[in-house]
C-alpha cells in the first residue's frame, strides 16, 4: 500500500511538472504582449520615481509669493459630510487668501446638504484670509454645470476643483502651489488616498490601487511630463487658463476630458508641463462592496473609450500634443486601457475552450506570480521613495497577495465596460448629470 501511494504521488508530481512546462509554453506566447506594454510602463514609472526622488531636493521649499486660491467644492447628496471637507480647506496652513465656493447642485431636492452648508456658513470660525461662498443651484445640472457655476464667481488666481466628500491634509494647498512658481505649468494633479480603507476587502484593494497606480504611478509619469489625467476630485488649475479654454465641458469623465483639452495646447506653449504632487493629499471614500465598485467602474472604464475614441480622437495627434504625449496616450491610454482588457479576456476564453480546466488554472497561477512580483516591486518603491506615510502604507503589505487577483478581476470587468460603451453607449446613462443635460450635449 505504501509503495502504491508513493507511486501515485510520483505520477501526480510528474504530471504537474509536465502541466507547468506546457503552461509556460502557452504563457510565453502571451509574454510578448506583457513585455511590449506592461514592463515598459513599469520602467517609465520606476525611473521617473527615482528621478523625482532626487530632484525634489531642488524644489523650492517656500513659495516666492502667495497667489489667491478659489476652492470649488461640488456638493451633491453628501449631507453633513460636506462639513469635513469645508473644515479641511479652512484649516490649511497656507498663508495666502483662500475662498471656499460651495456649489450645492440641485439644492431644492438636495436639501440636507444645502442646510449643512448653511449651518457651516453661519457658524464658520473667523479666520484671516478665508472666505466662504454658498452657491445653491436649485435646478440640478450635474457636475460639469456645478464646476462652471463655481468658476463664474471664483476670483482666485488658482482654482481647485474638489469633491464635497473629500477631505485634505492641512499642507495640501501649499504643496500644490509650489509648482505654480513655474509659469509653464497650467495645472497640477493632486494625490488621492482611500479614507475608508479598512471597511472591507474591496476598499483595501482600492487603497493599494490608489497607492500604486495613482500616487506612485503618476509620480513617475510626471517626471517625464506624461500625466494622463487630472483627478476630478482633486485638480488644481490657473484660473486664466481655465477661462481661456472654456472651463469644463459636457458629457461624463470631465476630468479626463479637461486633461485632454489642456494637453491639446502642449505644442503652443514652450516647456508645457503638468506636474503631479504626491504629497498634496486628499482623502476620499470609495465603494465598500464589489457590486458598487463594478457600477462605478462601468462608467469610469466606458468613459475611457468614449473620450479617447469618440470625443477626442481628432485631437489625438502629435501636432497638438507633441510626440511624447501622443505616443504615451496611444499606447497606455488606448492600447493598455481599452484594447488590452479585451485581449486578455479573449485570451482567457481561448484557453478555457482550447485546454483542460486544470491546464488553464496552472497558466493563471503562473500569471498571478508574474503580476505579484511586479506589484511587490512597485509597493516597495512606493513605501521607500514616494509615500508621505510609509509606516501606515507598510501595513498594507499583508493584503498585497490579493492585489493581482483584484487587478485581473477589474481587467475582465473593464472589458465588459468597453463592450457596453461600444454597443450601448452606457456613458449616457450616468449619474454624474441628469438625462436632460446629457441628451442636449453633442453626440460624438
Amino acid at each position: 500500500m505504501l509503495t502504491e501511494g508513493l507511486w501515485q504521488i510520483a505520477v501526480f508530481t510528474l504530471n504537474m511538472l509536465k502541466t507547468f512546462g506546457s503552461a509556460w509554453e502557452v504563457l510565453i506566447g502571451f509574454m510578448p504582449l506583457l513585455l511590449a506594454v506592461e514592463l515598459p510602463l513599469l520602467l517609465i514609472v520606476f525611473t521617473g520615481i527615482i528621478r523625482w526622488f532626487f530632484l525634489q531636493s531642488q524644489q523650492p521649499i517656500q513659495i516666492p509669493r502667495y497667489p489667491s486660491v478659489s476652492c470649488i467644492c461640488t456638493c451633491y447628496s453628501e449631507g453633513e459630510g460636506v462639513v469635513g471637507t469645508f473644515l479641511s480647506v479652512l484649516e490649511q496652513t497656507y498663508p495666502g487668501k483662500i475662498e471656499i465656493i460651495a456649489v450645492i447642485d440641485g439644492a431644492s431636492k438636495n436639501i440636507d446638504t444645502f442646510h449643512a452648508a448653511q449651518r457651516f456658513q453661519d457658524r464658520m470660525p473667523s479666520k484671516f484670509n478665508r472666505k466662504f461662498i454658498l452657491l445653491p443651484k436649485w435646478q440640478r445640472g450635474g457636475r460639469v454645470s456645478a464646476l462652471n457655476s463655481g468658476l463664474s464667481v471664483a476670483t482666485g488666481e488658482i482654482v481647485m476643483a474638489l469633491d464635497g466628500d473629500t477631505s485634505f491634509d492641512n499642507d495640501m494647498v501649499g504643496r500644490a502651489l509650489l509648482h505654480f512658481s513655474d509659469p509653464t505649468v497650467p495645472a497640477v494633479a493632486g494625490a488621492l488616498r482611500v479614507r475608508n480603507l479598512n471597511k472591507s476587502l474591496a476598499t483595501r484593494m482600492q487603497g493599494l490601487e490608489y497607492m500604486l497606480s495613482m500616487q506612485s504611478g503618476k509620480t513617475g509619469m510626471s517626471s517625464w511630463n506624461l500625466v494622463n489625467n487630472i483627478s476630478g476630485a482633486f485638480g488644481i488649475f490657473r484660473r486664466d487658463f481655465l477661462l481661456k479654454i472654456g472651463g469644463w465641458n459636457t458629457h461624463t469623465a470631465e476630468d479626463l476630458d479637461l486633461t485632454m483639452r489642456i494637453r491639446a495646447y502642449a505644442t503652443r506653449f514652450k516647456a508645457f508641463h503638468i506636474p503631479f504632487e504626491p504629497h498634496a493629499v486628499g482623502h476620499t471614500d470609495v465603494p465598500e462592496s464589489y457590486r458598487v465598485l463594478f457600477q462605478q467602474r462601468l462608467r469610469w472604464d466606458g468613459d475611457l473609450l468614449f473620450i479617447y475614441l469618440r470625443k477626442h480622437w481628432p485631437s489625438l495627434t502629435p501636432r497638438l500634443m507633441g510626440w511624447r504625449a501622443y505616443l504615451f496616450i496611444l499606447v497606455y491610454g488606448v492600447l493598455q486601457n481599452i484594447l488590452l482588457p479585451l485581449l486578455v479576456t479573449g485570451y482567457t476564453l481561448w484557453l478555457l475552450f482550447s485546454y483542460p480546466l486544470s491546464f488553464v488554472v496552472v497558466v493563471n497561477i503562473l500569471l498571478y506570480f508574474v503580476y505579484l512580483i511586479l506589484s511587490t516591486i512597485m509597493f516597495i518603491t512606493h513605501v521607500l521613495l514616494v509615500s508621505e506615510r510609509p509606516l501606515d502604507d507598510l501595513k498594507m503589505a499583508i493584503w498585497l497577495p490579493f492585489y493581482p487577483l483584484h487587478s485581473m478581476l477589474m481587467r475582465y470587468w473593464s472589458a465588459f465596460a468597453m463592450l457596453s460603451e461600444l454597443f450601448l453607449r452606457s456613458h449616457e446613462e450616468t449619474g454624474m448629470a441628469p438625462w436632460w443635460v446629457i441628451r442636449r450635449g453633442i453626440r460624438f
